[in-house]
C-alpha cells in the first residue's frame, strides 16, 4: 500500500512538473487555450439548457396554442443557439490551432534540452546507460509526451469543465434526478479505478520495456559483424525473441485492460440514461414535487426537464468516457516525461577548475604576458584566491601523477599506487594485458573520471584546478575506435579544430599519410561521409582520426592503439607522421605491437592495475622480466 500510496505521489509530481514546464515557457498561450476550451465547453452543455427552454416555452405551449403564439420565441431560441456554437466553434478552432503549434514549440524545447543536457553529462553516464534506451527518450518519450501535451490535456481539461457544468445545470433543474445520474457517475469512477489503475501499471512496463528493446536492437545492429563471424544468430533471436516477448505481454495485457474499459464505461452510461428516463417520466406520472437549488416546487417535474436531463445524462457519460479514454495516454506520457526528466536530472560534469588556457607570449628572459592574439604558445592563466593576483605558466606538456588510487565504483579500485612522470617531449608507452589499467590511465589525465587517493600535475599544476574544457583542449586523442561524423572528409579533419583553413586540414592528413587515399575518393577532400564512414576501410578511418589530433597540434598526445587497425604496410608510412607528430610533444602510447614503443623514453609495465616493471627498451630487456618475456614471444598479451 506504501508503495502504491509512493507511485501515485510520483505520478502527480511528475505531472505538476510538466505542466509548470509547459506554463513557464508557453503561459500566455496556454491560459488562452483554457480560455477557449472554457468557453466551448459551455457553448456545448448550453444545448441542454436551450432544450429544456425549447421543451416547455415552445413545443408544449405550441401544442396547445398552436405555434403562431410561441414563433417570436422559437426564433429567439434558435438564434440565441446559434450564436453561441458559432462563439464555441470559433473558441475550438482557435485552441486547437494554438495547441498544435504549443505542442511543437514544446516538444522542440524538450528536445534541445534534453541534447543539451546530455552533452553536459560525464563519460559515467554513457558507460552505464545503452545507447539505445537514451535514444528512446528522443523517440517513444516525446511522443508519448506529444499525445498527453496535444490530445490528452485538452481533452481532459475540456471534460472536466464540462462535468463542473453540467452538474450546475442539473441541480439546479431536479436534485432528484441529479442524484439518479450520479449512481451511474459512481459506478463509471470504480469502474475506471479498477481497470483502469490496471491497465496503467502495464503501460508503464511498455515504455520501459520498449526502451529496453531498442537497446537491444541497436546493440546487435552495432554487432553485426560478429554475429554472422560466431554464427551466433540463432542465440541472438532467440534473446530478442524472449525481450519482444516480454513487451508483447506487456502491450497486450495494458491494450486488454485499455479495450475493456470504454466499453464497460459506455455501458453504464446507457444504463443511466434509461433509470434517468424511467424516475424522471414516473416523476411526471405520480406528480412529485421537485427539488432544485430554488427549493421544492409543487409543479414537479416538467417534460422540458426530463428532456434536458436524458441530454445531460448522455453528455455526462460522453465526458466521463472521454476522461477514462485518456487514462492510457496520460500513464504513458506520464511515464515518458518521467523517463525525459530522469535524464534531464542527471547530475552534469563538474568542474571546479579556475586555471585556463590563453594565448601567450614568452620573451627572451622567459616572462609570460596573456595575448589577444593567436602566438602559436599556450600558457596557464592562474588565479590566486588568497591575495588576488594572477601568474602565468607555459604550457609544456609535464605530466605526473604521485600514488593515485582510482576505481570507476568505490567497492572496486582498478589502479593502486600508480606513480608517472612524463617530462616534456617525453614518449611514455603503456604496456599490459587487457584490463591492466592502461587506458583508465589516460582518462585520468584527460579527467573523464576523477581519482579517488594521489594527485595528478600538468605542468606543476593540480589538473583538478584546470578547467576541464581548457585541459582536454590541450590534449589530442586518437582511440583505438575510430569515430567519424556524417559530413565531409574535410569537416571530419577539421572537428580536431574547428577554425582551421582548408590548407591547414591538408597538411594535417599529408602528416598522417591520409592525402594519398583521400585524393583517391570520388571528390577527395569534399566526399560525404556517412554511417560512421562505412563507406571507408577501418585503416583509412583511422588514418582520418590521426589526421584529426594532428591538426589539433596539442601539446600533449595520447595514442591508444592508435594503429591497430593498421595494417603492417600502412603502418609504416603512419608511423614515419606519428614521428612527426610526436616531435617535442609529451606522447602516452598504449599499444599491443612492442615494436611501435622501442624508442619511448620510458615504458609502464603494468598488470591488474599496478606499475609492476618500468625503463626503456634496453633497461626492461636486461630486467628479462614480464616484458622481456613479452617481446621475446615467452608469452603474449591477452
Amino acid at each position: 500500500m506504501k508503495e502504491k500510496k509512493q507511485g501515485g505521489a510520483g505520478t502527480m509530481k511528475t505531472l505538476g512538473r510538466l505542466l509548470k514546464y509547459l506554463f513557464r515557457y508557453y503561459k500566455g498561450s496556454m491560459i488562452a487555450v483554457l480560455v477557449c476550451i472554457a468557453v466551448t465547453a459551455a457553448a456545448g452543455i448550453s444545448s441542454s439548457v436551450f432544450l429544456e427552454i425549447l421543451v416547455d416555452e415552445v413545443i408544449v405551449p405550441g401544442i396547445a396554442d398552436g405555434y403562431s403564439a410561441v414563433a417570436q420565441t422559437l426564433t429567439t431560441v434558435i438564434l440565441s443557439m446559434a450564436a453561441i456554437y458559432v462563439v464555441g466553434l470559433v473558441c475550438s478552432f482557435l485552441y486547437t490551432r494554438l495547441m498544435a503549434i504549443v505542442t511543437s514549440a514544446f516538444l522542440k524545447r524538450v528536445r534541445t534540452d534534453m541534447f543539451n543536457k546530455m552533452q553536459s553529462l560525464p563519460l559515467r553516464y554513457f558507460d552505464t546507460n545503452t545507447h539505445g534506451d537514451i535514444m528512446s527518450c528522443y523517440t517513444n518519450d516525446t511522443d508519448a509526451l506529444r499525445q498527453l501535451v496535444a490530445q490528452s490535456i485538452p481533452n481532459i481539461f475540456y471534460s472536466l469543465v464540462a462535468i463542473v457544468y453540467l452538474l450546475v445545470v442539473m441541480f439546479n433543474s431536479s436534485i432528484w434526478l441529479s442524484l439518479v445520474v450520479f449512481v451511474g457517475v459512481a459506478a463509471m469512477v470504480l469502474c475506471t479505478k479498477s481497470i483502469g489503475g490496471r491497465s496503467a501499471k502495464y503501460f508503464v512496463l511498455q515504455q520501459k520495456t520498449t526502451g529496453e528493446t531498442e537497446g537491444f536492437v541497436e546493440e546487435m545492429m552495432t554487432g553485426q559483424k560478429v554475429i554472422k563471424v560466431f554464427c551466433h544468430e540463432k542465440e541472438s533471436k532467440s534473446d530478442f525473441d524472449e525481450i519482444n516477448y516480454r513487451l508483447f505481454k506487456d502491450c497486450e495485457t495494458a491494450n486488454k485492460y485499455g479495450n475493456i474499459l470504454m466499453p464497460a464505461i459506455n455501458n453504464i452510461g446507457h444504463v443511466a440514461y434509461v433509470l434517468v428516463a424511467i424516475v424522471g417520466g414516473l416523476f411526471v406520472l405520480w406528480g412529485v414535487p421537485n427539488l432544485s437549488f430554488s427549493g421544492l416546487e409543487s409543479a414537479g417535474v416538467g417534460m422540458g426537464a426530463i428532456v434536458a436531463f436524458l441530454n445531460m445524462s448522455r453528455q455526462f457519460t460522453l465526458n466521463i468516457s472521454q476522461v477514462s479514454q485518456q487514462v492510457n495516454s496520460v500513464v504513458m506520457g506520464i511515464a515518458g516525461a518521467k523517463r525525459i526528466f530522469e535524464l534531464l536530472d542527471q547530475q552534469p560534469e563538474t568542474d571546479d577548475g579556475y586555471v585556463t588556457l590563453v594565448n601567450a607570449e614568452i620573451d627572451e628572459n622567459g616572462n609570460i604576458t596573456e595575448s589577444e592574439k593567436r602566438t602559436g604558445k599556450w600558457a596557464w592563466r592562474h588565479p590566486h584566491k588568497a591575495d588576488g593576483t594572477v601568474t602565468y605558466t607555459e604550457l609544456k606538456g609535464d605530466i605526473r601523477m604521485f600514488n593515485v588510487d582510482f576505481g570507476y565504483v568505490p567497492e572496486k579500485t582498478v589502479l593502486h599506487d600508480v606513480s608517472i612522470y612524463a617530462k616534456p617531449g617525453q614518449k611514455i608507452a603503456f604496456v599490459g594485458a587487457t584490463g591492466a589499467g592502461k587506458t583508465t590511465i589516460t582518462n585520468l589525465i584527460n579527467r573523464f573520471y576523477d581519482i579517488a587517493d594521489g594527485k595528478i600535475r600538468y605542468d606543476g599544476i593540480n589538473i583538478n584546478k584546470i578547467k576541464k574544457g581548457d585541459l582536454r583542449r590541450s590534449l589530442g586523442m586518437v582511440l583505438q575506435d575510430t569515430n567519424l561524423f556524417t559530413g565531409t572528409v574535410m569537416d571530419n579533419i577539421r572537428y580536431g579544430k574547428l577554425d582551421a583553413t582548408d590548407e591547414e586540414c591538408i597538411a594535417a592528413a599529408k602528416l598522417a599519410n591520409a592525402h594519398d587515399f583521400i585524393t583517391r575518393l570520388p571528390e577527395g577532400y569534399n566526399t560525404m561521409l556517412t554511417g560512421d564512414g562505412s563507406n571507408l576501410s577501418q585503416g583509412q578511418k583511422q588514418l582520418l582520426s590521426i589526421a584529426r589530433a594532428a591538426l589539433a597540434n596539442a601539446p600533449v598526445m595520447i595514442l591508444d592503439e592508435a594503429t591497430s587497425s593498421i595494417d603492417t604496410r600502412t603502418e609504416a608510412l603512419v608511423q614515419a607522421g606519428m614521428d612527426k607528430l610526436m616531435e617535442g610533444r609529451t606522447v602516452f602510447v598504449i599499444a599491443h605491437r612492442l615494436s611501435t614503443i622501442r624508442n619511448s623514453n620510458a615504458i609502464m609495465v603494468l598488470d591488474h592495475g599496478r606499475i609492476i616493471e618500468r625503463g626503456d627498451h634496453e633497461q626492461l630487456l636486461a630486467q628479462k622480466g614480464t616484458y622481456y618475456q613479452l617481446y621475446t614471444g615467452a608469452f603474449e598479451l591477452e
